[in-house]
């Protein structure tokens, strides 16, 4: 039987990156992301129900480029999309004690347009500006009824 291992997140930095390096010269990147999740409790029918948040918080580490790109351009409350896989750790603690997590580590991420009021964010609403430049050097597909539309929002 085969195996499937992806993981789809979206949420806001709970700390600023931290970069590490291995003695073998790779970084490692940590962060925490905190994903929000509202629903609605009692009530018939889904009417006169109380509204509830549940929080989710999520350690994420990015391996090499990647990584050193997302230290460099996020930092805490700031939004992010990131996809990867679960990874599940053990180690002993300084007792002797098992101890054991379950994480993710990053392969992509996506900027997500923030909040423009600079605060928690970047100040701005999208990519770095060489992103942005790439993206507008980048020629459009419009086609037949298409024609005029130079992306699709998803």
């Amino acid at each position: 039987m085969s195996s499937y291992n992806k993981v789809l997140l979206m949420g806001n930095l709970t700390r600023d990156p931290e970069v590490r390096s291995l003695p073998s010269g790779q970084a490692v990147t940590e962060l925490g992301i905190a994903s929000n999740r509202t629903f609605m409790v009692g009530g018939q029918g889904g009417k006169g129900g109380e509204k509830k948040e549940e929080v989710t918080f999520v350690d994420v580490s990015f391996w090499g480029r990647k990584g050193e790109v997302v230290a460099q351009y996020f930092k805490r409350g700031d939004p992010i999309f990131i996809e990867g896989r679960l990874s599940f750790r053990q180690w002993q603690n300084k007792e002797g004690e098992k101890r054991s997590k379950l994480s993710v580590t990053g392969e992509n991420f996506e900027f997500i347009n923030g909040r423009r009021d600079g605060a928690g964010g970047r100040g701005d609403s999208g990519p770095p500006p060489q992103q942005q430049q790439q993206q507008q050097q980048q020629p459009s597909a419009g086609s037949g009824d298409m024609e005029g539309f130079d992306e699709v929002p998803f």
